[in-house]
C-alpha cells in the first residue's frame, strides 16, 4: 500500500484490552486413544491417496483396495496400491458400514461437542461454529487459520496491524495522486471494544474506469454474533457529508466478498475530491465512525443501542 500519510486516532472508552495468548491448533486430540473397532473402521474409510474420509461412491479394485471417487480420476483408473485397473467396482459393503457409524466432529479438540452419523458429519463440519477462522488480512492471500485470540496476535505480530481499544475511530487518508489507484490500495485497523474485535477496512480500487474509495467493518466472530452490533461511518467537508450505518459482516465472509458487494461506505472519486477541497489534486479524506451494541429491551420488546462512553 502506497500512502503518503495515514493517521488514526482512536478514542479510548476505558475498556481494558484483553490479554492475547498464542494458540496452536490441531484437529486431532493430543492423546491418541487405543485402537478400537470404530477407530479401525474409520481408518478403513480413509482414502489412501488424499487421506480424506471417503463418501459414496467408494471405489475398489479387483484386489479389494479402496479409494474415493475424486482420486479415482487422479490416478488414471489405476489402483495406487497394486497398480491394477480399477474399473467401476463399488465397495457397497464399506458404504453400508459407514452408514452405521457415529463420529465426533473433527473440531472436537477446538470445543465442538457434537457427534454425527458418518454421512452427516461432513455437512456439519463445513458450517461448524468451532471451525477455525481464516486470517482477515486483506493485503495478501494469507493461509493462516485459528481462533480469534490467535488471529489477533497473528495480525499484530506478523502483519503489524494497528491495534486500538475503543468504539470510536477517526481516520485521515491522504494520497498525493488520487488518479493512480492500483487494485487495491488498502489499510486495516483492529479495534477492541465490548470484549470483541472488529476489523476496519479502508481501501481504493477500480470500479469500471474510475477509482472508488470504500470503508467497511468486519466482526471477528460468527455472523449470529455480528448481528448484535451496529456501526456508522461518516465522511464529509465543505458543508456536505455521507453517512453509512450497518451491521458488521463476519470474517467468515471473505474480504473480497464484502468489498465486491459494496456493503459499506462507498465514495466516488469526484465526491472524494470535493470533500478534499483545495485544487482537487490531492486526496484528503477524514473518515469517522463508532461501534455500538444492540441491547434488547425486555419490557418494550425493542432494541436499544448500548454506546460506550
Amino acid at each position: 500500500m502506497e500512502l503518503d500519510n495515514i493517521e488514526c486516532v482512536s478514542s479510548s472508552d476505558g475498556i481494558d484490552e484483553e490479554e492475547i495468548h498464542h494458540h496452536q491448533f490441531s484437529t486431532k486430540p493430543h492423546n491418541t486413544p487405543a485402537i478400537t473397532p470404530a477407530t479401525s473402521v474409520h481408518e478403513l474409510l480413509e482414502c489412501p491417496v488424499c487421506t480424506n474420509s471417503m463418501y459414496p461412491p467408494i471405489h475398489q479394485c479387483h484386489n479389494g483396495h479402496t479409494l474415493c471417487s475424486t482420486c479415482k480420476t487422479r490416478v488414471h483408473n489405476r489402483c495406487p496400491t497394486c497398480r491394477q485397473e480399477l474399473g467401476d467396482i463399488r465397495c457397497l459393503a464399506l458404504e453400508k458400514v459407514a452408514e452405521s457409524l457415529e463420529l465426533p466432529c473433527k473440531y472436537c479438540s477446538l470445543g465442538c461437542p457434537e457427534i454425527f452419523p458418518y454421512y452427516s458429519k461432513l455437512k456439519h463440519e463445513a458450517q461448524c461454529n468451532f471451525r477455525p477462522y481464516n486470517c482477515p488480512y486483506a493485503g495478501s492471500e494469507c493461509s493462516v487459520v485459528g481462533d480469534i485470540p490467535f488471529l489477533v496476535t497473528h495480525l499484530r505480530d506478523d502483519h503489524k496491524v494497528d491495534m486500538h481499544t475503543g468504539c470510536t475511530f477517526n481516520h485521515r487518508y491522504v494520497k498525493s495522486n488520487p488518479r493512480e489507484v492500483e487494485n487495491a490500495t488498502w489499510m486495516l485497523t483492529v479495534f477492541n471494544c465490548f470484549g470483541q474485535y472488529f476489523c476496519l477496512h479502508f481501501e481504493a480500487f477500480q470500479l469500471g474506469m474510475a477509482p472508488v474509495y470504500m470503508a467497511f467493518l468486519r466482526f471477528m466472530g460468527d455472523e449470529t454474533e455480528a448481528r448484535n452490533y451496529s456501526y456508522s461511518l461518516e465522511v464529509g467537508a465543505n458543508g456536505r457529508k455521507l453517512i453509512w450505518e450497518g451491521t458488521p459482516r463476519s470474517i467468515r465472509d471473505s474480504h473480497r466478498k464484502v468489498r465486491d458487494s459494496h456493503d459499506g461506505l462507498v465514495i466516488q472519486r469526484n465526491m472524494a475530491l470535493f470533500f478534499s477541497g483545495g485544487d482537487r489534486k490531492e486526496l484528503k479524506l477524514r473518515v469517522t465512525g463508532r461501534i455500538w451494541k444492540e441491547q434488547q429491551n425486555p419490557e418494550a420488546g425493542v432494541c436499544i443501542p448500548n454506546l460506550c462512553s
